[in-house]
């Protein structure tokens, strides 16, 4: 992973918009990182140096490489590709049930899930696989569920310019789950619309689509 200064923004969680740069410090070493871990380790009660934790800071270095990669992608740069040949199709286009995997910013504790992800084409349409990446980039960072929406759903609008934009994210974390009230079975639900589907009717047609609870609120 490359040492490079990224920008840090600072968000409210149910803010869309106005992201404010604040100034970031350089990215720590990947052996500052290890000895991070190493710290952590010895304050939970145990000794980073027994055979069975030898290693352990480096694979949890590795292990964040993987679920923090978001961080260096550009997800304008997964969009910019696309196609204007739809022979004549003017409906909705939606992937659904793309898998999530995030961390939650307040306790760094795994977020698991879905999102739904539709839009109406204006002229252009992008490869379904882009969709997931889409969502991918966003969710391997630090982050709240209701701005990882919101973010999916800006970029997609964004590029594409469509005519509409619906996302919607289902997802179990693991801050409620394994600690503080330990709820097992709660879901979080959040949307974000844009353009033509910020009405009743066309929360009813994804509602329809999705069977998600609460979508003509």
């Amino acid at each position: 992973m490359l040492n490079i200064p990224k920008p840090i923004y600072d968000l409210h969680p149910h803010c869309e918009t106005d992201a404010v740069p604040v100034e970031a410090e350089p990215r720590p070493t990947r052996a500052e990182a290890e000895d991070a871990v190493r710290t952590l380790i010895r304050w939970a009660g145990d000794e980073p140096g027994r055979e069975g934790l030898q290693m352990t800071p480096a694979r949890v270095v590795r292990a964040y490489e993987e679920w923090f990669a978001g961080y260096d992608e550009n997800p304008g740069d997964i969009l910019s590709r696309t196609f204007d040949e739809v022979g004549g199709y003017n409906d909705m286009v939606l992937l659904r049930d793309i898998p999530i995997n995030s961390v939650c910013e307040h306790h760094m504790a795994p977020i698991h899930g879905v999102a739904h992800i539709a839009y109406l084409p204006a002229n252009r349409v992008v490869g379904i696989s882009k969709l997931a990446r889409l969502a991918d980039a966003f969710s391997r960072r630090l982050q709240v569920q209701e701005r990882l929406t919101a973010e999916i759903a800006n970029e997609l609008d964004r590029i594409l310019q469509p005519l509409g934009v619906a996302v919607v994210v289902e997802a179990h974390h693991e801050c409620m789950s394994t600690r503080g009230v330990k709820k097992h079975a709660s879901k979080l639900v959040t949307r974000s619309f844009r353009g033509v589907y910020d009405s009743a009717e066309a929360r009813s047609q994804m509602q329809a689509l999705l069977g998600t609870p609460g979508m003509q609120n």
